[in-house]
């Protein structure tokens, strides 16, 4: 084997390596993308049980309230999720895996952000 051609295989096998890790990046951005919207459900989930168990808490608003608090935070928090995957679909190449597309990734946050506005909602008329 030439000099040329062990520098072409090097090249090769460096720039395979640099896919491998572009993909692991796509599929690792995907996870922390689910592990902040479970973040984010846990935060409604949060407000409403901390509603449930001071349900009998007088004046009524300030459990409600407080509630409706966290339930913000999960709005935001899916905001956040969404931004940073967005930036990462954005910035980065899949070559092996087939991303999650970004329009997908904003189909679940809106519809989790609408959850979120029907329990706030609901909350308040019970």
């Amino acid at each position: 084997m030439n000099e040329k051609t062990a520098s072409h295989d090097r090249t090769e096998l460096a720039e395979r390596g640099t896919d491998w890790a572009e993909d692991r990046t796509v599929l690792a951005n995907e996870r922390t993308f689910a592990g902040w919207m479970r973040t984010g459900l846990a935060a409604a989930g949060l407000g409403l049980g901390f509603n449930a168990v001071f349900k009998q808490v007088e004046p009524t608003w300030l459990a409600k309230g407080v509630a409706t608090l966290f339930i913000a935070i999960s709005i935001l928090i899916f905001l956040a999720a969404f931004r940073g995957a967005s930036s990462v679909i954005e910035k980065m190449h899949s070559h092996s895996v087939e991303p999650v597309k970004a329009g997908h990734l904003s189909v679940i946050t809106i519809l989790f952000i609408a959850g979120d506005l029907a329990l706030a909602t609901v909350l308040w008329v019970l």
